[in-house]
């Protein structure tokens, strides 16, 4: 059989049959498929020529009687609906078409241009990862806002819903290899499924940085300096945001003189992380399902709301490690020249148990 030349076998068909190219390894010359005879047929049928075939084809498949029209077509195959498909992104998600692309590009070319400017380097991190990751430094009610789920190996992971236990994990991993202090920096996208508001989508995007083996507070001086200099560069100044700043070690203070178990601190740093989200009703009966006393309760409350360093020594003195620790963190804020952007927040705890200081 010839290859199929320019001419096509039925005139009626060249609108639609052109011919096949295949390019061989060893050579760009372009050879021609060969094309059967029996696919394009060159015989044609009238109409009547095939609602007689048709009829007939029904006949022959056991029809009796002679009941049914002569020559009528069959009815017309029925066609399975074809489900619509949701053009949106998924409740929570968003697209980056090329107008939004560009400015989360500028965003974050700002984000590594000034995380280098203060010597960090750039690191990424899975965005799987396991799940007990997440929840054992977090407690289990973290688990309400992952993205959660069991892989083809029985494996429990889930969709990384921050940057830092992952950080803890590859740090962990690496061991005595590190060099200390470490300065790295992450952009990384990562999802939590909570209540959505007007700002805050289920997925989002977030800039660490990250500065360990410093145990002095000039590490935290030199974060807070960083985000003010990110600030500066695209406009925003001290009118427009600020820092609110406290340490964990009040709280531990406070428990402390009511002699509240060492064991029971991350639970109730949970819960105080919850001071602005929660009625303080509910607050205080939390507070006291973990065994807290009525009066340790009112005392701890009491000291969360106060928002000056001068107070806060008042009632803690100016000994506890506390006190002398955001003293120093302010003085280094004056040397660094950003002051005006911090305050002071005894209120301002974060629940999650890899924090340890401010």
């Amino acid at each position: 059989m010839s290859p199929l030349s320019s001419s096509l076998l039925n005139p009626r068909l060249s609108f639609s049959l052109k011919p096949l190219f295949l390019f061989s390894q060893s050579s760009f010359a372009p050879r021609k498929f060969q094309i059967p005879r029996q696919f394009v047929s060159a015989k044609r049928k009238t109409f009547s020529a095939l609602a007689s075939e048709q009829s007939s084809a029904t006949d022959n498949g056991g029809r009796s009687g002679g009941g049914g029209r002569s020559g009528a077509l069959s009815p017309s195959p029925v066609v399975e609906e074809v489900q619509r498909i949701d053009v949106n992104p998924p409740k929570g998600t968003r697209d980056f078409p090329p107008e939004d692309m560009r400015l989360r590009t500028w965003l974050f070319n700002h984000f590594r241009e000034v995380s280098r400017l203060f010597g960090f380097e750039e690191v990424d991190y899975p965005v799987l990862e396991s799940e007990v990751l997440f929840i054992r430094k977090a407690g289990e009610e973290i688990r309400d806002q992952l993205y959660c789920f069991e892989d083809r190996g029985n494996r429990r992971v889930a969709l990384r819903p921050e940057l830092t236990p992952s950080l803890a994990r590859l740090v962990i991993q690496k061991g005595k290899s590190l060099s200390l202090p470490l300065k790295w920096f992450a952009i990384g996208q990562c999802w939590r499924y909570e209540r959505m508001t007007r700002a805050r989508r289920r997925e989002h995007y977030q800039w660490n940085m990250d500065i360990l083996g410093l145990p002095e507070v000039t590490a935290e001086a030199e974060l807070i300096s960083s985000i003010v200099a990110f600030f500066k560069r695209i406009g925003i100044t001290e009118s427009d945001v600020g820092f609110k700043v406290s340490s964990r070690k009040v709280l531990q203070e406070v428990l402390r003189c009511y002699s509240v178990p060492e064991n029971l601190f991350g639970k109730v740093c949970i819960i105080i992380d919850k001071i602005e989200k929660i009625p303080i009703d509910e607050i205080k009966r939390e507070l006291n399902a973990t065994g807290l006393s009525e009066e340790a309760i009112e005392e701890l409350l009491q000291v969360l709301s106060i928002k000056s360093l001068t107070k806060l020594e008042e009632i803690l003195g100016g000994a506890g490690e506390a006190v002398a620790e955001l003293k120093e963190l302010f003085s280094l804020a004056e040397k660094f020249g950003y002051s005006e952007w911090i305050q002071f927040d005894a209120s301002v705890v974060r629940g999650l148990a890899y924090y340890t200081g401010f």
